[in-house]
């Protein structure tokens, strides 16, 4: 029996939206779209966020409730790193809920990495008693899980992301620095046995790796997979990056922050590769919520039926 659960995300850099049939085993993606309205633009570590983010961000929005509307008997909106330091989230939440009917659930750090772990253990497959990782690096901060089941055993969220640390204005060397510092905190989950990455960062990298091409659930990605991008990138414009195949336009800006990003963690966690994967945060609160009041399960790697992105 179908059981179709939709979201909405909003996001410091993309509003997206999903819908799944969550009682399919795998879960079936009917519908996944992404636009890039960079809703924390200029709002640094505390602020208000503008007029202009806030209206694109809207104008998505609108777009995914006709999009969604009748195809879901559950809907659910989110929010992450740029409403929970907004001062006026709050009243932009509310302008959201009145398009969507739905309150907007802002979810804190360890909320949102607890959630991208759920949907990016799909793409794992059954675990076997190893101990797995999950890093969602976002546009306004970076979130790890680590456990062994359905649950993770441990969450963590560090304040640092690819729009945050491009909007840092620093040189190379100085971003590297920044995001050793920021991601730091991930050494206290070692060990891990296998590695996850989620996010628009992460998915841009995997899409530019492969030429373009789709890939689904997961594609593998090296330290030196992300070393050859970010060089790739380094020594391109930015309407050069634009034309990369596989760059989703929005992202030529910030990209190579949230590379640099993807490697510390590499390095925070003892690691040297990774998955990257499209089951994610969106996915996971869906899971969450099929899961609650239900034997916990662990489902395969999530079937697509349609895609479009935005």
């Amino acid at each position: 029996m179908s059981k179709r659960y939709a979201i909405v995300s909003i996001g410091t850099n993309s509003t997206r939206a999903l819908l799944a049939d969550v009682e399919s085993d795998p879960p079936r993606i009917e519908l996944a779209r992404s636009i890039g309205t960079r809703l924390g633009e200029g709002l640094g570590e505390r602020g208000r966020l503008g007029d202009e983010p806030m209206r694109r961000t809207l104008d998505a929005v609108t777009q995914y409730a006709r999009a969604l509307r009748g195809h879901y008997v559950r809907l659910f909106a989110v929010s992450t790193s740029a409403l929970r330091r907004a001062e006026n989230g709050d009243e932009f939440a509310a302008e959201v809920q009145k398009l969507l009917n739905v309150p907007v659930r802002v979810l804190s750090g360890e909320e949102e990495a607890a959630a991208s772990y759920r949907g990016a253990l799909t793409a794992f497959g059954a675990l076997r008693g190893e101990r797995v990782g999950v890093v969602d690096v976002g546009g306004g901060s970076t979130e790890c899980a680590v456990g062994d089941s359905t649950v993770p055993e441990r969450v963590l969220s560090a304040e640092i992301g690819a729009v945050r640390l491009t909007e840092a204005g620093a040189d190379l060397t100085e971003m590297r620095k920044i995001a050793r510092e920021g991601v730091k905190p991930l050494e206290e989950l070692k060990p891990i046995e296998r590695l996850a990455f989620v996010g628009g960062s992460a998915t841009t990298t995997a899409a530019i790796l492969r030429g373009g091409k789709p890939f689904g659930p997961s594609h593998p990605v090296t330290r030196d997979d992300l070393e050859r991008v970010l060089a790739q990138l380094l020594q391109s414009s930015l309407e050069q990056r634009k034309k990369i195949p596989g760059m989703r336009p929005q992202r030529a800006d910030i990209l190579p922050a949230g590379i640099i990003i993807l490697e510390a963690a590499l390095t925070a966690l003892g690691q040297e590769r990774a998955i990257i994967t499209t089951a994610d945060l969106l996915l996971g609160v869906l899971l969450q919520e099929r899961d609650a009041g239900q034997p916990t399960r662990l489902h395969g790697a999530p079937q697509t039926r349609r895609e479009m992105w935005g």
